[in-house]
This record gives C-alpha cells, structure tokens and sequence, in this order.
C-alpha cells in the first residue's frame, strides 16, 4: 500500500509523483501494489488509512507529513495505530542540531519533532533534508516505511537504504515485463482484438494503456506452476503480436526519435522535412536527429496543393535520401493530415483524419507522419 500525505495533494496545490515512482519500482520487483491514496493533514484520516492498509498488506509506505510543523503528522498516526509513544532520540537530536549549526541557522525547539522515533522504529538516513524517516517492523513480520515529501530526499532514501532492505527480507519475486508501443489504432480497438481472456488472465497480465505518442500493450509474468516468468511472457508475446503485431513500431520505452533513428541508420538514409499548418510538431517529436538534415514549418496555404513537388524540393535541396511533407489542416473539430514521401523508390502518399483539432490534431499529424516513415523503412 502506497499512502501519499499532504493537503496540498488533496486540495490539488501539488501533484503527487512520489507514489507513480514508488510503485514502479515495487512492480519491477515482483511486487503487487493494491492500492494507492492521497490523504490530508488529518490525524484520524491518516491513522485510518494505514490501520487499513496493515490489515491488508505486508508492506505500506507513506510519503510526507514528516516535518517539524503541526500539521505533519505521519508520526503521531503511525505511533497511535501501534500503540507506541514517539520520543526524541538523542543521536538524530544531534545530528539535526549539528545540521542546523552548519548552516548557522537558529534551532527552533520544534524541530525535535524530527527526531522522532518509536520503540520498533528505526530511522532512516536523509542525507538531503532535515527529516529523517521511518523503518517500522511488526511482530508479525510486516514493515511500515514512511518517507518525507520532496522528492529529491525520497530518491536516495528509497534506493539507497530502504529497497535493500526489503530486498533482504525476500521482497517480492522475479518478475518479467515486456511493453509494446502500437501506432494507427486505437485503445478500444486494441482491446477488441486481445479479446477479455488475454486482458483479464492474472498471469501473465497483459494491460493496455493510451500514452500521448503510443498505445501501449504490456506484458508481465511471475513463474507459476513450475514455469518461469520468460517463459509465460513469451507465451502471451505470441498471442498479442498475432492481434495487433502490424501496429507495433517499438518496444519498452523506445521513442519514435530512437526508433526512426535506428530504421534510417541501418539503410543509410537521411531526410529533410517541411510541415504546413502543423505548428512544428513533428520536428517537435523527432528532436534533433542525427538523420534529419533539415526542417522547416510553413503557415496553412491551399490544403489542395499536392504535397510530392514540396517534398521532392526540400529533398533536393538537402541533399537527402528522402523528403518528406507534412499538412495538417482542421476540418470542423477534426484536423486531415496529408502526408507525401519522396525517397529512392518513389513517391508515397497517405491521408487521414486526426481526432480533433487544434493542438491536439496537429500532435496527431506528427505521429502520423512517424509511423508513415517507420512503414516505409520496413517495406523499403
């Protein structure tokens, strides 16, 4: 269980990205997060919450309400659902001392707060604030971590003490994971050609996601019944590029920069670019690519004027493999992409409708644009 502490989360003052990384690293651990919350500066709330999450779970992790200020408050919730009374402990009443000396700042009394701990707690170094955080075990076996806000300290905090730890408590099991990035079909569709046994089998799990420049498809496997985690994710592999294999332009975190990047150095090509009425968004999404000898972007003109000329001129003067245009062009509250490609085997053209208009349609015009040259660099 993951319990994100603050008001500020509540009220919506500040995102919470602390329990998206906590959870990440949890899962590539073979561990399964049940559930994830975000909870104000309220003792009752917060006591609540994590009595619940210990009858549920052998591990919780809180972030925030370690502070030296009233309304920080994990402390007291995690010492009254223990039943155990806080009191300062010398040696991080020192240490904080000490810090505060060397930045020849006054030591308010209430900064004692921080150091803190309970008869089963342990504290765990912060090397980057001035809250040090909770390691607390249960007669039972079960851990509870709290860990402070900001996200700088957690980072180290996390990677550096608290998953070794847990490593060495038996944390989790292998666990395999494997994600597909798909272009040119939607979630649903996606969805529609796994089919539910795929989508709702517990292991291997296989989940899909719409991401802003993908939709991505990812597989993850535990071993079960003698069989292995590669093994399972291989299994499930085979069935989803049998659904949806003619959509897939990457894998894991690839970019579609990388991706291209890859295509066009293994046949040597380069290409220059020349979008109109997109705003610059497919330069935007392809950054500075070592192949992409130049780009430029033209305001909207005759959304009639054929696109092979303008394509075969930036080419031209390039001096590039191939060309390539670009034009988006909004059509009531969706946006016509048109693309031309001008390359060694000819011309190739392509048009769509992008859902919606405005920066939104344009976005889509790049991917397009993207996915058309990733289907030209296999067939070509």
């Amino acid at each position: 269980m993951l319990l994100a502490v603050g008001s500020e989360l509540t009220t919506g003052e500040t995102r919470d990205t602390n329990s998206g990384d906590l959870a990440r690293s949890l899962s590539d651990a073979g561990v399964e997060v049940l559930w994830i919350s975000a909870l104000p500066d309220r003792l009752a709330t917060v006591a609540a919450a994590i009595g619940e999450a210990l009858a549920a779970a052998d591990l919780v992790v809180t972030t925030g309400g370690l502070g030296p200020t009233p309304d920080d408050l994990t402390r007291e919730a995690i010492a009254e659902v223990l039943e155990e009374c806080p009191a300062v402990d010398p040696e991080l009443a020192g240490w904080l001392r000490h810090l505060f000396e060397r930045r020849r700042l006054p030591f308010a009394k209430t900064n004692l707060k921080q150091a803190w701990l309970i008869p089963s707690a342990t504290a765990i170094p912060n090397e980057r604030g001035t809250a040090p955080g909770w390691w607390v075990d249960r007669p039972d076996g079960r851990v509870v971590v709290a860990l402070p806000g900001p996200p700088p300290e957690i980072s180290p905090m996390w990677r550096d003490w608290v998953l070794p730890r847990l490593h060495e408590r038996g944390l989790g099991q292998e666990r395999i994971t494997r994600t597909y990035r798909l272009a040119g079909i939607g979630e649903s569709i996606v969805a529609a050609r796994l089919g539910e046994g795929l989508l709702r089998a517990e292991n291997p799990t296989v989940a899909t996601y719409a991401r802003a420049d993908a939709v991505d498809v990812r597989i993850s496997a535990v071993a079960q019944a003698g069989r292995g985690p590669a093994e399972l994710v291989e299994e499930a592999e085979a069935a989803v590029l049998a659904a949806v294999g003619d959509h897939v332009w990457g894998r894991d975190d690839e970019t579609w920069q990388a991706v291209l990047g890859r295509q066009f150095a293994e046949r040597g090509w380069t290409a220059a670019l020349v979008e109109v009425g997109t705003g610059g968004s497919t330069t935007r999404l392809l950054g500075e690519a070592a192949w992409l000898l130049s780009a430029r972007t033209l305001a909207a003109d005759d959304p009639t004027r054929p696109l092979p000329p303008l394509a075969e001129r930036v080419r031209e003067e390039a001096g590039a493999s191939i060309g390539v245009a670009v034009r988006a062009v909004e059509t009531g509250e969706d946006t016509r992409v048109d693309l031309a490609v001008v390359g060694p085997w000819g011309i190739s053209e392509a048009s769509q409708t992008a859902f919606l208009g405005g920066e939104e349609g344009r976005r889509r015009a790049a991917l397009a644009a993207a996915a058309l040259l990733h289907r030209l660099a296999k067939e070509h």
